[in-house]
């Protein structure tokens, strides 16, 4: 059997910025996609927790240590800088490997710091 299963997580991560003349997507300082294993163009899960919005997207690459998590294109319009996201991405694993699986997570502070790190 195989089960889909949270993969990475950035949670609490603050919105720096939106666009939305952009073609869309989530730009994610490249220093934070590594540390939960995220890849540029990766299907991704976001709740916003200001507004209670839910969103999928995909990824693209920010300046590493920028500290960016910014909202482009039709994105733009559900949430705005300073609202808090939860960026998730799944994979699929067998029974086998859900029974000792452990997600990438990383909690952000103030400025889109890591303040805990889970899985890492």
């Amino acid at each position: 059997m195989q089960i889909q299963i949270l993969k990475s997580k950035i949670h609490r991560a603050f919105v720096t910025g939106a666009s939305l003349n952009y073609e869309g997507s989530l730009s994610i300082d490249t220093a934070l996609m590594e540390q939960v294993g995220l890849f540029p163009y990766e299907r991704i899960l976001c709740s916003n927790l200001a507004n209670g919005e839910r969103f999928e997207t995909y990824v693209i690459a920010a300046e590493r240590g920028s500290g960016s998590i910014v909202l482009n294109g039709a994105t733009s319009h559900l949430g705005k800088v300073g609202d808090r996201l939860t960026i998730m991405s799944y994979t699929t694993v067998d029974e086998y490997q859900a029974k000792h699986w452990e997600p990438r997570v990383i909690v952000m502070g103030e400025k889109n710091t890591v303040v805990d790190k889970r899985g890492i």
